[in-house]
């Protein structure tokens, strides 16, 4: 068992470029150039961008075409060079179950939940790793697809004091971050979102979601229904992140939706479009950089709205 006690103990948030293509350039038409001091190589980022689509009634929209979807960087039209409907991409998975003691009531709930979304999401190629997290993060299994071992884990959650949360998205993406470029990352929050101890902040966590292109989807518990009774800081930021990274939020009313709510998050990732295109133009190094995506027809997309250029900090 690996115990994360802070964020600082996965520091830095830079990572390499991914997914790069070469472009061969010759100097001169005859390619004599070329001859003399070989070919030139000009790296060009491939920009991945994975979309959930609703329709109307809130429910995935599978079978749209390439043609329905547009793409922008920054306001200015790109090319989609890859579309992939209901991409089969295999995905890495981070559930993230708060232990803190205002839990407590409705742990055994969250668990047995939890345990049934996990035999419903490991699929061939699928990995799940287990965190709890409540003053201190501690990582319970590494990614696997063992579904018993997953499933013993989060049903002997320890509690502990204080709710970590963004330390939770900081570590998380971080532990995302470290998979194969070709997976798809997806970071799953069971929370009352009720921020109390992290040493990371909002800011760090949620860039640590962009760099690793983590789709945040999280399940908010609230022991108390009224906001008035409860501090929404936590909330509004995890929706803020769900929102730049193309997740989404989930507020059940009572532990007996838990499993509709896991089920939600299931379909839609068995039914996301995946793009793909070289940004035009070809942005610096080390900016964050604004995506629109755009389908035609009375849809709802979700994506990630930001992406970060390169390595330079």
């Amino acid at each position: 068992m690996l115990c994360l006690v802070s964020a600082c103990a996965l520091s830095g948030l830079a990572r390499a470029d991914r997914n790069r293509t070469d472009m061969r350039v010759s100097a001169d038409p005859a390619g004599k150039m070329e001859d003399q001091r070989g070919p030139i190589h000009v790296e060009v980022n491939l920009v991945s961008v994975i979309a959930s689509v609703l329709d109307k009634n809130n429910r995935p929209a599978p079978d749209l075409t390439r043609d329905q979807f547009e793409i922008y960087e920054e306001g200015k039209p790109q090319k989609i060079e890859v579309f992939e409907p209901q991409t089969q991409q295999p995905i890495d998975l981070a559930l993230m179950m708060d232990a803190s003691l205002s839990e407590l009531k409705e742990l055994q709930f969250e668990t047995e939940a939890a345990a049934h979304f996990i035999r419903q999401v490991v699929r061939p190629g699928d990995r799940v790793a287990i965190f709890e997290f409540a003053d201190a993060i501690t990582q319970l299994t590494a990614f696997s697809d063992d579904v018993p071992r997953l499933q013993n884990a989060v049903r002997h959650i320890t509690p502990g004091d204080g709710t970590a949360l963004y330390d939770a998205v900081f570590l998380g993406s971080q532990a995302l971050n470290k998979g194969a470029p070709e997976r798809r990352r997806v970071l799953v929050l069971l929370t009352d979102a009720g921020e109390t101890t992290s040493r990371s902040d909002f800011e760090t966590a949620r860039r640590a979601a962009l760099r690793a292109e983590a789709l945040l989807y999280t399940i908010v518990m609230r022991p108390v229904k009224s906001e008035g009774g409860r501090n929404t800081a936590g909330e509004h930021a995890l929706e803020t992140i769900a929102d730049t990274t193309g997740g989404a939020m989930y507020y059940p009313d009572e532990p007996s939706q838990l499993d509709a709510m896991f089920d939600r998050i299931d379909r839609e990732l068995r039914t996301q479009y995946r793009l793909g295109y070289y940004p035009q133009p070809r942005p610096p190094q080390g900016v964050y950089r604004q995506i629109e995506v755009r389908v035609k027809g009375d849809y709802l997309v979700r994506y990630r709205k930001l992406y970060y250029s390169g390595p330079v900090e």
